[in-house]
């Protein structure tokens, strides 16, 4: 599924939030989007769903204008958003009964689900009986269920520990390798852009605009991040964050002394 902004503006109440922003989104592409709290990169997201609407401009996909939100397009934030009085899997399943899959076909697929986030075993917990990680592992199942062919993603893993951040990131470019999606990722994590995106735009502050884009290869990629140490310090100097030397770097001469 190809997303396309075009000459895209929005206002809340007059106040511009973003201002005449144009991109593609290619079909299977990860694009991740990163900037100031505030500066318009979740407005985006919503419009790309359907839930907004541009103040001028079009929101196409496949060439197509959108009408409104669609299960082609899934939307997943920092928060799981789980319903607390159903298990994993009823949670998990919800989303294909809710497109007239008969229950028992819904809770089967539901069960693989689960299995693919390693949460076999725990379909019948509750979300208030599980850590925080694996109630985003059931969410991202949950995403992923009904073949989403675009996949919107709001900070998914933004309030969690780094060593569970890091294991979901991995978890979350298995999935998307096996299914495909096009997939729009708004993160405040520099890394996280890093590891996952073909790639990074960075924003301003309100209204949007971008700086700067980066182009990533689609080689193998770990969490050592070291040789994307220069495209690092840009962007978090395009962040107004500024430092005289990459962490990755400092970490490794603190390992040889």
């Amino acid at each position: 599924m190809k997303l396309s902004f075009k000459n895209i503006d929005k206002q809340f109440s007059g106040l511009p939030v973003i201002e005449n922003f144009s991109r593609d989104i290619q079909d299977g592409e990860l694009v991740a989007l990163v900037g100031p709290s505030g500066c318009g990169k979740s407005t985006l997201l919503h419009i790309a769903a359907g839930l907004e609407k541009p103040s001028a401009g079009v929101m196409l996909v496949d060439g197509v204008p959108i009408l409104g939100p669609d299960p082609e397009r899934t939307l997943m934030f920092q928060e799981n958003a789980l319903y607390p009085w159903l298990t994993l899997e009823q949670n998990v399943s919800l989303a294909l009964e809710f497109q007239s899959m008969n229950k028992q076909q819904s809770r089967e697929q539901a069960r693989e689900w689960l299995k693919k986030v390693k949460l076999q075993g725990f379909e019948a917990y509750f979300p208030h009986q599980v850590s925080g990680g694996m109630r985003q592992r059931a969410a991202l199942a949950r995403a992923f269920i009904s073949n989403p062919k675009a996949l919107l993603l709001d900070e998914p893993f933004g309030a969690l520990d780094a060593l569970t951040r890091m294991t979901l990131q991995d978890a979350l470019r298995q999935l998307i390798r096996e299914t495909g999606p096009t997939v729009l990722l708004v993160t405040h994590d520099v890394d996280e852009a890093l590891f996952l995106a073909d790639r990074i735009l960075v924003f301003s502050s309100r209204p949007a605009t971008v700086l700067k884009e980066f182009s990533l290869s689609r080689h193998e990629k770990t969490h050592d991040l070291s040789e994307f140490a220069a495209m690092r310090r840009e962007i978090l100097g395009l962040l107004g964050i500024h430092a005289e030397q990459d962490d990755v770097a400092k970490l490794i001469e603190e390992m040889e002394v």
